[in-house]
């Protein structure tokens, strides 16, 4: 399982993994974005390395990426990363964050990679190919029932009227006896935990696509679903979103759609 793409995704990985897993060992300092919303020179220093190892092998492809580069998600050719998903946990040592990957071409995606460095973790999709840990092939889990799972969810960093709507939404579900809840910050990770069965469900009102191209896509070929949490598609654009096994994917769906308040850019900060 290799495309040109993927080999690069895995090298530039590689070269962002290296850097964040010296920060965390060695320490580094967290600046502010806004409240709860951190970043540092890990952050911008993988996402350099990343961008250059990708330059290298395509100067004329696109790269979005959360700190500096803002490609144009209309490219044939984009790459989307997020240098350091879970900056939260990071910053207070918590080993559950990751560096995802994803290229697209014409819209669609193509490969991606998700990588906990500290537990050295691989997550790797390719479409048509199949979604794999460590080169095991995963799948979805076949739960038909909300009280047979384990839903995932996200708090973006909104503490209004957003916030409000996900503990709404969590209150419901758990109305609906599902096993238990989990939030461990890191989107890209939290989907990997849907396509491996470990989630029946995940949710969040809020994420930007680096946050998920590479997930989703992790999701989607693991036989699992992906829509927003008002059932349209997901395109790559700031979004709301809930992935599943498929199975659950309408009674969760009749859940968060009622308590979503707008797709993103609607809500009251």
């Amino acid at each position: 399982m290799t495309t040109p793409e993927l080999s690069i995704a895995e090298q530039a990985a590689r070269a962002a993994s290296s850097i964040l897993t010296r920060y965390y060992r060695e320490g580094v300092e967290m600046r502010s974005k806004d409240v709860s919303n951190l970043v540092s020179d890990a952050d911008v220093e993988a996402e350099r390395a990343i961008v250059e190892v990708i330059r290298r092998a395509f100067p004329g492809h696109e790269v979005l990426g959360e700190e500096v580069h803002q490609g144009d998600v209309e490219a044939e050719h984009l790459w989307v990363v997020d240098p350091l998903d879970g900056t939260n946990n990071f910053a207070h040592k918590i080993p559950h964050f990751a560096v995802s990957i994803a290229y697209y071409h014409k819209g669609e995606a193509q490969c991606g990679i998700i990588v906990n460095p500290i537990r050295e973790e691989w997550h790797i999709a390719v479409k048509g190919q199949g979604a794999f840990q460590n080169g095991r092939k995963v799948r979805v889990s076949e739960h038909a029932h909300l009280n047979e799972v384990i839903v995932g969810l996200g708090f973006y960093y909104d503490r209004g009227a957003m916030m409000e709507a996900t503990l709404g939404a969590l209150g419901d579900l758990k109305r609906s006896h599902i096993h238990g809840s989990r939030r461990f910050g890191t989107a890209s990770l939290d989907l990997c935990m849907v396509g491996m069965g470990m989630f029946g469900a995940y949710f969040e009102y809020e994420l930007s696509p680096w946050d998920f191209a590479a997930g989703r896509l992790f999701v989607e070929e693991a036989g699992g679903k992906v829509t927003t949490c008002m059932g349209n598609p997901v395109t790559l654009k700031k979004s709301s979103l809930l992935a599943s096994n498929g199975r659950l994917h309408d009674q969760v769906l009749a859940i968060v759609s009622k308590h979503s308040i707008g797709e993103p850019g609607t809500y009251d900060k």
